[in-house]
């Protein structure tokens, strides 16, 4: 896959090989990175309402020379508007938010199973992609069992499922339950943030001095190769710019199967939040 490729999803629309993520930017350095961001080249950005930066990230779209038509705005439903009617309105709250008309992409955040709405909320977002509100629709942190109920119930097939996918909880097992589907995986966290050490690992380490890589860059390219669009974080410039440039390089599959070896299982997870278990509100 090349910087200048697309992943072509189950409704037709395009998003590039690699989204940029939003969480814990805010504020006036958000918009600065976001702002930096965007001139380095990206154009798929994600937020959240839980993230509480939709407005930061709309006065990035507002202050960007890019055309709004050129850029991919990605949001997600919280947990504390699963109802059909909240989710209406929470989806329009958050484009007045941004201060846009319609989102490129809108995913549920969690499936809260033992609040037991999700399939109403999926419900919603397919209502709002016919009244316009959003272009593609799709979920976050769904597993097979989620994603078979609301696809039997509604008949339509989420776009995209973004889940937690680094080297220490690899997720293969979802991420190959989604491609039967015909569904993107997106990983969040692909670095596995602070709270572990993966960026550190020496397996990793060693593949990234191999090939003359930042350990980071590896890890793109370790999504990348098996098809999982990686949602990077930086506030840095430079960071920005490294995190896209892993097209100039290939991993073999020796390398993705060492990598693939880091995983803890369920106790690799960043912060153990298990779909079934987690409850997300607010």
């Amino acid at each position: 896959m090349e910087q200048s490729d697309f992943y072509e999803l189950n409704d037709g629309a395009k998003l590039p090989a690699i989204g940029l993520g939003t969480v814990n930017i805010q504020g006036a350095k958000g918009v600065n990175s976001v702002l930096t961001a965007i001139d380095a080249g990206y154009r798929l950005i994600d937020t959240s309402t839980n993230y509480m930066n939709e407005g930061m990230v709309g006065e990035a779209i507002r202050r960007s020379t890019v055309p709004r038509e050129q850029l991919l705005i990605s949001s997600k439903l919280p947990g504390a508007a699963h109802d059909y009617d909240k989710a209406i309105t929470m989806i329009q709250e958050s484009l007045y938010r941004l201060g846009i008309d319609y989102f490129d992409k809108y995913l549920i955040h969690w499936p809260l199973p033992m609040q037991g709405k999700y399939v109403e909320a999926w419900q919603a977002l397919i209502d709002a992609q016919k009244f316009g509100l959003i272009k593609t629709i799709g979920v976050s942190n769904f597993l097979e069992e989620h994603l078979e109920k609301i696809i039997d119930k509604t008949g339509v097939t989420p776009a995209t499922n973004q889940i937690e996918r680094h080297p220490y909880f690899n997720n293969n097992e979802l991420v190959e339950t989604n491609k039967k589907f015909g569904i993107l995986t997106e990983a969040w966290s692909p670095f596995g943030r602070e709270i572990n050490d993966v960026i550190e690992h020496e397996t990793i380490a060693k593949i990234a001095k191999k090939y003359d890589k930042t350990p980071t860059q590896v890890i793109i390219r370790w999504n990348l190769q098996n098809d999982v669009m990686p949602i990077v974080k930086s506030s840095s410039l430079k960071h920005q710019k490294a995190n896209l440039n892993v097209f100039n390089f290939e991993l073999t599959q020796e390398d993705i199967q060492k990598i693939d070896l880091l995983d803890k299982g369920e106790p690799g997870r960043v912060e153990g939040q298990h779909p079934n278990e987690y409850e997300e509100f607010g």
